[in-house]
């Protein structure tokens, strides 16, 4: 037994219910010191999640401080920083919550391998996941490649009840910390930070509040509305699971509970964060999904680089309306509703031909609710590279998408301001937050489409055959 400081390293776990780390370092009675490290691996993060993790930052900040512990902020190596402040609080002990895609495991890795060696002792948590990744295998002790079979051996398993916030954490003195607008977080973001700022959800009460909000209305229309772009039927928990202010355990039991209660389509809600737990089971046994074809043998197909197609398709003018409303959508709310990603994503790879990291790396740097294992997952099942993929031959028509997900055309009006001659504010507030050399005007004709959706589809299907012939 000791009462020595222990260090709390918090990433990816901005909250303080459903924490198993928090709650076993309140449990020991121990004095605290709260750490967030701004290493090499967190500056690496794009313009729009990197201004968002500062969000993060300041409102968990806040909850510390109101529970009487403050954040320390340090921006270096984390081993580097680590080893600093324990010198300089007495720690004894370095604890942290797991993460799993490949940066962070070689970090993680290498950080616990010297602090076992050097001190303090480390020791690393469950929490951002609701199965660890390892801990779900198939009949034969093999990995899953397949949803449906991966949903059904954890539907029915236990998960321990999410343990509730504390009320008071005891401090240990704070060491200096940086200030967070030192930092600089936003700064890649510009002036699309004042525009999409209106449209994120920040911390830990606002992600409780939204959970709550979607299990009190729009769960029980789920299964139809989650396809309905012009709809407000998702959760938008994405954005606070990216950067733990919810934690899954915590929306896992409150989605049984809903479905308990006669709300048939909680159960697919609960299969949508299943697929992240299925993304990152992926990341686990074969990490290199996140940077290269899954099955390599589509590593000759003759995707395109970079292009002048690739770029028309960022700045929302293809002449396709649902691929240039999506890709709008994600520059005004830094979102891009799940039915549009799959048809932004297949006019990118199919109809334009361009190799899916192109489209990966774009939406790393655009999207508030980035992951870096669902990211991978959603751009290679789209592009027919990954595991459980949409076949090569299953080409979305963004035209007939658009008849089917958005009939009365609201989605398109929404977010393309040349649609309409009155536009909205969400459309104009596209042209606020695109950078300014693209300079682009409200006023001027909306763009021919690019490729002919026939033709496009055509020259996919050839180039599919070629690889198989």
């Amino acid at each position: 037994m000791t009462d020595a400081p222990l260090i709390l390293w918090f990433r990816r776990d901005l909250r303080l219910s459903d924490q198993p780390m928090v709650a076993e370092a309140v449990a020991s009675g121990r004095p605290l010191v709260a750490l967030f490290i701004l290493d090499p691996e967190t500056e690496a993060l794009g313009a729009a999640p990197k201004w968002r993790l500062g969000l993060s930052i300041a409102s968990f900040a806040d909850d510390l401080a109101r529970l009487g512990l403050s954040l320390t902020l340090r921006r270096g190596p984390a081993l580097a920083v680590l080893q600093a402040v324990a010198a300089e609080t007495g720690a004894t002990g370095v604890w942290w919550s797991r993460l799993y895609d490949p940066a962070s495991v070689a970090r993680d890795t290498a950080v616990k391998s010297a602090l076992k060696e050097q001190g303090p002792a480390p020791k690393s948590f469950s929490g951002h996941l609701l199965f660890e990744p390892w801990s779900v295998e198939t009949g034969t002790g093999g990995f899953y490649r397949v949803f449906t079979p991966f949903w059904r051996a954890v539907r029915g398993r236990d998960v321990d009840a999410p343990a509730a916030a504390p009320t008071h954490l005891r401090a240990a003195p704070a060491p200096a910390s940086d200030r967070l607008a030192d930092w600089e977080l936003g700064a890649a973001m510009r002036r699309g930070a004042g525009v999409v700022q209106a449209h994120v959800q920040v911390g830990e009460a606002a992600a409780l509040a939204r959970l709550h909000r979607f299990l009190a209305g729009p769960v029980a229309g789920y299964v139809a509305a989650r396809d309905l772009p012009a709809v407000d039927g998702t959760s938008g928990l994405s954005e606070n699971l990216t950067y733990g202010e919810i934690g899954p355990r915590m929306i896992w039991h409150a989605g049984w509970r809903a479905l308990h209660e006669g709300k048939g389509d909680a159960e697919t809600f609960l299969k949508e964060l299943v697929w992240r737990e299925f993304s990152y089971h992926l990341v686990h046994h074969t990490p290199h999904i996140v940077q290269a074809n899954w099955k390599p043998e589509w590593d000759s197909f003759p995707w395109r680089g970079d292009n002048p197609d690739a770029e028309r398709w960022r700045r929302g003018r293809t002449g396709e309306p649902f691929v240039d409303a999506a890709m709008r959508e994600m520059y005004v709310t830094g979102r891009m509703h799940n039915r549009a990603r799959m048809i932004a994503a297949s006019y990118l790879t199919k109809h334009l031909m361009t190799h899916w990291k192109v489209g990966l790396d774009w939406f790393a740097e655009c999207l508030v609710d980035w992951d870096p294992a669902a990211n991978a997952m959603g751009w290679q099942w789209a592009a027919g590279s990954g595991p459980d993929a949409a076949p090569f031959f299953r080409i979305f028509n963004p035209a007939s998408q658009a008849e089917k997900f958005d009939p009365k055309a609201e989605y398109r009006r929404r977010f393309i301001a040349e649609m309409s001659r009155r536009p909205g504010q969400l459309a104009l507030s596209y042209f606020d937050a695109m950078p300014k050399s693209w300079a682009l005007d409200p006023a001027a004709a909306y763009p021919a489409p690019m490729v002919d959706l026939a033709a496009g589809r055509a020259r996919a299907l050839e180039a599919y055959a070629g690889r198989n012939s």
